[in-house]
């Protein structure tokens, strides 16, 4: 795959539309935190049929599910499971990821907030409930998070962990007879001041002859307003201003066992490690179609500004130095889009990229669409520093990918390490 295929290219211009109508007018309101992302997300969701599909696909997902429960418990032969397709088990938007990389690019070229709050609740919270739930935890929580109906958050960072997510994690849960009570705090939730329905990671209390760094990490999944949880103010952040970021704090929070995704402390995809580490895959893979976004609309306004800008008498675009700049964005361009061409191709084949590769791909795509964003705002001089003109606002967002994820210090660790097979 070397270009979008024409129903890519209808879905652009189509998605474009909805941006110059329902997103552009209202930067501002979102900057400033005065607009939630919420209302215009649902209102994308309806307008596309994004929430119907969602819908359609979670239905038949757990309809299936459902009867191989049923024949297992009756003794029968397993219904045959079919391959991965658009309604597949591959998760809710299944076979859908040449519509997600366009909307999530265009989408992030003019507000990156908006996909950042909907890729944490759908593509984390929703995705792991669907890999490590029970069926009637999925019937649960799923239909409501994958139509945007309600917001998930995704809870593994906190104060004192950074990049070491578990070995530094302090947050923990202890037995109380069937029931598990939960203490700790999180910090840098996307969507957690206003989320419905949170993941979170806890360590299991074993007692002191298990080492601290070596308890086991349990996935648990609370609801807004539960006793003894809450949910922070967000906070005031350089860029992603449209996607509100806060702090969780859990003070004896009573857990039910049907909370704790799977239901089970020895679940048959390991602990919540593993489930945190297929996150981060897809996570990362994401950053790379955020950053496709900025590089493409920094490169558009650009060019634009090159045409139009004149001095001394003639077009800015006719010196050489700016046609440096403008020549080093489209080999950006070209890059990352291959990139995520890449992505694309690797998951329509069921071979998707490894942890390794998808941090390599977040490593240089997000320091790629920083440097060209910074260029932009170079390139547009005073201009560029004044927010009318939208690159400071895409230099501020940009900035986010090389930390968001996990930083960029962390990704060369795990490409180094899958290079060296540890």
């Amino acid at each position: 795959m070397f270009e979008w295929s024409e129903t890519d290219e209808l879905i652009r211009g189509a998605v474009r539309g909805f941006i110059d109508k329902e997103i552009r007018p209202h930067l501002d309101e979102l900057d400033s935190g005065e607009l939630l992302p919420y209302p215009i997300i649902r209102k994308l969701f309806s307008e596309f049929g994004i929430d119907a599909l969602g819908e359609e696909s979670i239905t038949k997902l757990l309809a299936r599910q459902r009867k191989r429960e049923e024949a297992l418990a009756a003794g029968e032969p397993l219904p045959e499971k079919k391959e991965r397709s658009g309604d597949g088990d591959g998760g809710p938007f299944s076979g859908q990821e040449s519509l997600m990389a366009v909307l999530v690019s265009e989408l992030s070229g003019v507000c990156m907030g908006l996909v950042t709050a909907m890729g944490v609740s759908i593509g984390l919270g929703a995705t792991t409930i669907l890999s490590r739930g029970t069926l009637a935890q999925k019937e649960r929580w799923l239909p409501d998070i994958v139509t945007m109906k309600k917001v998930a958050a995704w809870a593994i960072t906190e104060p004192d962990s950074g990049s070491d997510a578990f070995g530094g994690m302090k947050t923990y849960v202890r037995r109380d007879g069937e029931d598990y009570i939960l203490n700790g705090q999180k910090t840098f939730i996307t969507n957690g001041p206003y989320a419905d329905t949170i993941v979170v990671y806890a360590k299991l209390d074993e007692g002191a002859e298990v080492a601290k760094r070596d308890r086991k990490v349990l996935t648990f999944v609370l609801d807004k307003g539960m006793e003894g949880f809450t949910q922070g103010k967000p906070f005031k952040k350089m860029g992603l201003h449209a996607s509100p970021t806060g702090e969780l704090f859990f003070d004896n929070v009573r857990l039910s066992k049907d909370r704790l995704l799977g239901e089970t402390e020895e679940h048959k995809g390991g602990d919540g490690r593993e489930s945190a580490r297929s996150s981060f895959t897809a996570e990362r893979i994401g950053v790379a179609f955020m950053a496709l976004g900025i590089v493409n609309e920094c490169h558009r306004l650009c060019v634009d500004y090159a045409k139009q800008r004149k001095l001394w008498g003639q077009e800015i675009g006719r010196f050489q130095l700016i046609q440096l700049k403008l020549a080093k964005m489209e080999v950006a361009r070209i890059n990352v889009r291959n990139m995520v061409f890449m992505a694309l191709d690797r998951s329509r084949a069921g071979k998707p990229p490894t942890l390794a590769e998808a941090s390599a791909m977040k490593l240089y795509c997000s320091e790629t669409a920083t440097d060209v964003a910074m260029d932009a705002v170079q390139l547009f001089g005073g201009n560029g520093y004044m927010s009318e003109y939208h690159v400071e606002q895409l230099a501020r967002d940009a900035k986010s990918l090389m930390i968001y994820a996990g930083s960029n210090e962390i990704q060369i660790t795990h490409v180094a390490k899958g290079l060296l097979g540890q």
